[in-house]
């Protein structure tokens, strides 16, 4: 009884062992980057020994990755159309799911030095992006802006330059409140930017770097990056009329009773609310997994590893959101998206 005992012991040492020496890889967003990285890859690997190497090199990157089967998840703030989905199935014999793990406003920001506050309106912020306004000192932004002393300098409208889901909720944004935008340019993780003086800057960290370091530009990241860079943020005039800054308050107010599909694609993504107190730029993330884990996952462990992470973060993750500053995802969202990981297995064995 004794060696029984002691064997059973044994064998569990071994798989505690066995499930610390796991490594999931990730690529992808780097609009959830800091939550991720800063949030639920420490407090999951000191939960559970399970280490996982993210990458954050944008939504693009990180689809491609996933495709090509380089890594055990990919992350997007864009999801995966129609036709992708097709593709990759096709390609690799399994369904990709869409796992949510957040939502967050992208704040437009700013360098004018001495101005700290600063209001726009949708057809102001499509015309600058569209390179129709080109001063700062145009008439339209000054009279959303009186005893603002605004400088007759040229606008340097900065963007991703890298494929990007942050660019494909502000595109989003664009296309929602401008027809000309929806026409001429769309939206879309890549786009051609038709402003006139325009600056590209890789992932969100690039384009708050660009801000930071130029006079007269402006430029959309997620919320977090403007908060860590102390740069200023654009408040935006809603569609119901009312000032709004980005905030997770008003991020809040804009994602309350949104309707997900089956899939749990936001395809529109949550812009141009018709909430009253709600900010109108705000994007859910997805992590990307193959259904058919054998696709990526080296061995029966590593698979289970990659959904006690998914599980965990939509429960003991959702904890740490909102200190990160990203909307935490409703409780019935939790439980839709539960089901879809319930639904991966491994050479036809379920995973949960």
């Amino acid at each position: 009884m004794n060696k029984l005992l002691s064997s059973a012991i044994a064998a569990t040492a071994l798989l505690g062992v066995a499930s610390a020496q796991v490594t999931l890889s990730g690529a992808g967003a780097t609009f959830p980057a800091p939550l991720y990285t800063e949030a639920y890859i420490p407090n999951f690997t000191k939960a559970t020994g399970i280490r996982v190497n993210y990458q954050a090199v944008g939504s693009g990157a990180g689809i491609r990755q996933l495709t090509d089967k380089v890594v055990n998840f990919g992350a997007s703030d864009a999801p995966l159309s129609d036709a992708q989905l097709k593709e990759i199935q096709e390609k690799n014999g399994s369904p990709v799911l869409h796992i949510p793990t957040a939502l967050g406003p992208v704040a437009l920001t700013f360098n004018l030095p001495g101005i700290e506050e600063l209001r726009l309106d949708a057809a102001t912020v499509a015309d600058i992006f569209l390179g129709k306004i080109i001063r700062w000192n145009d008439p339209r932004i000054a009279a959303l802006n009186p005893g603002v002393q605004l400088p007759r300098q040229l606008i340097s409208a900065t963007h991703r330059s890298d494929g990007s889901g942050t660019t494909f909720i502000f595109t989003s944004y664009l296309s929602a409140i401008s027809p000309e935008w929806k026409s001429k340019v769309g939206a879309g993780q890549s786009v051609n930017w038709p402003a006139f003086s325009s600056l590209g800057g890789r992932g969100n960290p690039g384009v708050a770097a660009i801000v930071a370091q130029t006079p007269g530009s402006i430029g959309y990241v997620e919320l977090k990056y403007a908060l860590e860079n102390k740069l200023p943020v654009v408040t935006l005039k809603n569609q119901a009329g009312n000032w709004i800054k980005p905030s997770l308050a008003s991020a809040v107010e804009a994602t309350s009773g949104i309707e997900l599909p089956d899939d749990l694609r936001l395809q529109n993504q949550v812009v141009n609310t018709k909430d009253p107190q709600g900010y109108p730029i705000v994007g859910m993330t997805w992590l990307l997994v193959y259904q058919k884990q054998e696709v990526t996952a080296k061995s029966l462990e590593e698979a289970k590893a990659l959904v006690r992470f998914l599980n965990w973060v939509l429960t003991e993750g959702q904890k740490l959101n909102e200190g990160a500053s990203y909307v935490r995802l409703s409780p019935e969202v939790v439980r839709r998206a539960q089901a879809l990981v319930n639904t991966m297995t491994y050479n036809g064995q379920p995973l949960r």
